[in-house]
């Protein structure tokens, strides 16, 4: 059978883009990571997204090479995904492996957590606001929730929370720096309130924003020090620094036992191989990791720059979002950015004249700025 030069140049072309789909990935990383450069940011719909924390600037060439060679495994179960990013982990933070363990995001550590130590009849105590999605497991799971108001410095307020620890109080949820207000607990302040818990006391410190309050004098994570009590389980997440958030990876470290009752309550095979290589790529990444601090801390301060000009006072931020307070409501002001295409919030009921504004590329805030000046009441903010 006979075929014409055109059908046959048109077939060849049709080839070409089918093997240009497959290999598109892998030729943008490898020209991103000729620049050292990370692959550029996806935005939904021309949306500027400056609402849930994340890391603007992508994942890193390197990471991204890893999540494309992975794809050629998709075929096949994951195995042992998980327990080879726990041993990557151990090896990484020098502990041993039994006190890791991997989840599918730090929100299914936090399930496990609520699961092993809490239920009907037991106490979850945690601030208000924080991020609060293990009170929503808490309550599904029968458990009572005491929330506790941030100090006036709007930090956790780690007396308050002393205080309302009773014989029902399973698990004590900080997360430090806090979401949404940005403020940090220094270590002492921590070791101090951990060291006057009961033995049976379980607490969760949520390090998801670790990276951003390195260069505070009076923070240092309790991972970077002997894990040995049982009472504290430290957990990080591959969706802030490293940029992941969309492939849902975090972990734990705790004392051996307590790692255990949390592995007992987790879901088997619960990292897919591309989330697995992806983030046992960003792990060692550390130079990307140095390059995101570094763009994140001038960033953020550019924003408070602004933010200072307008004579406004945002809260000390020692994360990847700032939150500062307006003369109108928080419902107000996420309309007015909405009708610019632009997501900032959520709205906090118990801080509903504040804002909190995720750090994005330059050009973004820029552009949130420009929306901001658009507003009728610029010049008057107030603490």
């Amino acid at each position: 059978m006979s075929i014409s030069r055109r059908k046959l140049l048109g077939k060849l072309g049709a080839a070409a883009i089918a093997g240009a789909g497959i290999n598109a990935l892998e030729g943008s990383a490898r020209a991103a990571q000729s620049m050292d450069m990370p692959m550029p940011p996806h935005r939904e719909g021309g949306t500027i997204l400056l609402n849930r924390n994340e890391n603007a600037y992508g994942p890193s060439a390197q990471v991204v090479l890893a999540m494309q060679r992975s794809l050629t495994r998709a075929n096949r179960f994951p195995r042992k995904a998980s327990e080879d990013l726990a041993s990557q982990i151990a090896a990484f933070h020098k502990v041993k492996p039994d006190q890791v363990v991997v989840g599918c995001g730090s929100t299914e550590i936090f399930k496990s957590a609520v699961d092993a130590y809490l239920g009907s009849g037991k106490t979850l105590i945690l601030s208000s606001p924080t991020f609060d999605v293990i009170g929503t497991y808490a309550s599904a799971s029968g458990a009572r929730v005491a929330s506790v108001p941030l100090s006036r410095f709007w930090s956790n307020d780690l007396d308050g929370m002393l205080g309302r620890v009773d014989a029902s109080t399973g698990l004590i949820y900080i997360c430090n720096p806090n979401n949404p207000t940005a403020i940090l607990n220094s270590r002492s302040e921590l070791e101090t309130f951990i060291g006057k818990l009961p033995a049976n006391v379980r607490v969760i410190i949520d390090e998801a924003y670790h990276h951003y309050a390195g260069n505070s004098s009076s923070y240092a994570s309790f991972i970077d020090r002997p894990m040995d009590d049982e009472r504290v389980i430290v957990t990080r997440t591959f969706s802030k620094i490293h940029a992941l958030a969309g492939l849902r990876v975090g972990y734990a470290i705790a004392g051996a036992q307590t790692a255990r009752a949390l592995c007992a309550h987790s879901f088997q095979e619960n990292l897919n191989v591309v989330a697995a290589e992806a983030a046992m790529a960003a792990l060692l990444d550390t130079q990307s990791v140095q390059v995101n601090i570094q763009r994140n801390a001038d960033n953020r301060q550019e924003f408070l720059n602004q933010a200072y000009a307008r004579m406004m006072r945002p809260l000390d931020s020692h994360t990847n979002f700032v939150m500062f307070k307006t003369v109108r409501t928080a419902d107000e002001l996420i309309d007015h950015f909405r009708q610019y295409n632009i997501q900032i919030g959520p709205r906090y009921p118990s801080m509903e004249n504040y804002i909190r504004v995720s750090i994005g590329l330059p050009e973004e805030m820029k552009e949130f700025w420009r929306v901001w000046d658009l507003m009728p009441f610029i010049n008057k903010m107030a603490m």
